[in-house]
């Protein structure tokens, strides 16, 4: 699989980043098919059986669904279902919860020290700060701060590239990023001024707080999270895959 000398990593894994980059490159279209297992494995002249390996992996990856008789699709990344993974609010009966997005300032500024932390940036990178809310019935349940990393979102706020912020799987699927694992850590904070005020909520009050790193598929960290929640009735579900 590489071009010169040997490669550490084992073939499968190879072979999954050359199928990944296919489908990021949009040579393989979402919601389209890809070529069957035994041709793709005599173009890459490796066994049927490594072939499956990797599609099986890629399948649980969510970027590829396998249908028995059909064939082997590209997943869409802006769908519901993988949305999902990066805002699982539910309610008290587990059923997922839509939400209305309200963006707030984007702004881009030099990445602070924290942010160079979280996100594996050096001091000279530059990050777009964007600020989110979620409301449920027009109640508010969510305020997020996040930080991206610009060189990875170039031109974000020009046009439908702005509009996208809404949701980080929105932005993944503009600018060709697949979705990887997540990291994610919960606690109970207090409610600042600016928060309590968005969740109608007495500043002070007890509120839930997600701190959250996205990761690329290649295990890049693309977007450092901190939200803010007033649930009542509903439920926050981790999931890291």
């Amino acid at each position: 699989m590489t071009a010169k000398g040997k490669s550490v990593r084992p073939l499968y894994l190879q072979l999954r980043d050359a199928l990944a980059a296919r489908i990021s490159s949009g040579e393989w279209q979402s919601g389209g098919p890809i070529p069957n297992e035994g041709d793709l494995a005599h173009e890459y002249s490796v066994s049927p059986g490594t072939m499956r390996k990797v599609l099986v992996l890629l399948e649980s990856e969510h970027l590829l669904t396998r249908e028995q008789g059909r064939g082997t699709f590209v997943d869409d990344q802006g769908t519901e279902d993988v949305a999902s993974r990066f805002c699982n609010i539910v309610s008290a009966g587990r059923e997922p919860i839509a939400t209305r997005v309200e963006l707030g300032r984007t702004v881009e500024a030099a990445a602070n020290e924290l942010e160079s932390t979280r996100l594996g940036l050096r001091p000279e990178h530059r990050i777009y700060r964007i600020q989110r809310a979620h409301f449920h019935n027009d109640r508010p349940l969510m305020v997020e701060e996040a930080s991206l990393p610009a060189h990875l979102f170039p031109n974000l706020l020009k046009g439908q590239e702005s509009e996208s912020a809404q949701h980080l799987t929105l932005l993944a699927k503009r600018y060709r990023i697949l979705l990887g694992r997540t990291e994610e850590y919960i606690s109970i904070g207090i409610a600042k001024a600016a928060i309590a005020e968005t969740l109608k909520v007495a500043v002070d009050s007890p509120i839930l707080v997600l701190d959250r790193v996205a990761y690329d598929l290649g295990g890049r960290a693309i977007e450092w999270r901190v939200a803010y929640c007033n649930f009542v009735d509903e439920y926050y579900v981790t999931n890291s895959t």
